[in-house]
């Protein structure tokens, strides 16, 4: 249901399905303006101590909506993607080798996305399906798959956010909206010394001292 000031509107199933089908559009096109602009070294490398990276990302949602939007509903995506059941390296989806190209990753995507795309159009949101490793829970619908998928791939975008951010400083929701305030160098300056700030003086126990800025890392 819609609720308005004074009303409640029914929505029905195709407009809720066109909602869910353009947020996951929107947030696939912003991940893969992301990875975009930046030299492969910086696409690949890890970002994070668990290894963490920008193309990974792309690969393992490539897996993600590969499996959740296309063989759980027996609409198998046609290519090979071996990561899945790769025994030796659990974390084979989560980084690119020396023989993936990020355009091959990024590629590989968008494709996955149209396999996606299709099976979003075909089927109604009650369509029932099966996610084999989910134990007692594997039996689910098209609906749940889709809000499942659009909410790890808006965690992952997340993710991608900060990545980017930390390699070039480039932010923003997507190529045509920032989605922050437009301050220049100096004014996100001022404003990371106001939080700075404000964090020692809700925690001074456990923020930094002067001597322990003055000490270099080791």
């Amino acid at each position: 249901m819609r609720v308005g000031a004074d009303t409640v509107v029914p929505v029905n199933e195709a407009d809720a399905k066109k909602v869910l089908h353009r947020y996951l559009r929107e947030v696939r096109a912003a991940l893969i303006w992301k990875v975009q602009g930046i030299s492969e070294y910086d696409a690949r490398r890890p970002l994070a101590p668990t290894g963490t990276n920008l193309v990974g990302l792309i690969k393992h949602l490539s897996i993600v909506e590969a499996w959740y939007l296309g063989k759980t509903f027996e609409r198998p995506f046609p290519e090979d993607l071996p990561w899945w059941d790769d025994e030796d390296d659990p974390q084979a989806d989560a980084w690119a080798t020396e023989d993936e190209t990020r355009e091959q990753i990024v590629d590989l995507y968008r494709r996955v996305g149209e396999h996606a795309d299709a099976t979003i159009e075909a089927l109604p949101l009650d369509a029932p399906g099966q996610v084999p490793w989910w134990g007692d829970d594997h039996d689910v619908t098209l609906h749940q798959m889709l809000v499942h998928v659009l909410a790890e791939t808006n965690r992952h975008a997340g993710h991608v956010d900060i990545l980017r951010e930390s390699v070039d400083g480039a932010t923003g929701m997507s190529a045509n909206n920032s989605n922050l305030p437009e301050y220049d160098e100096a004014g996100w300056a001022a404003y990371r010394t106001k939080l700075e700030q404000v964090a020692r003086a809700a925690d001074p126990d456990h923020a930094p001292t002067d001597s322990d800025e003055a000490t270099p890392a080791k």
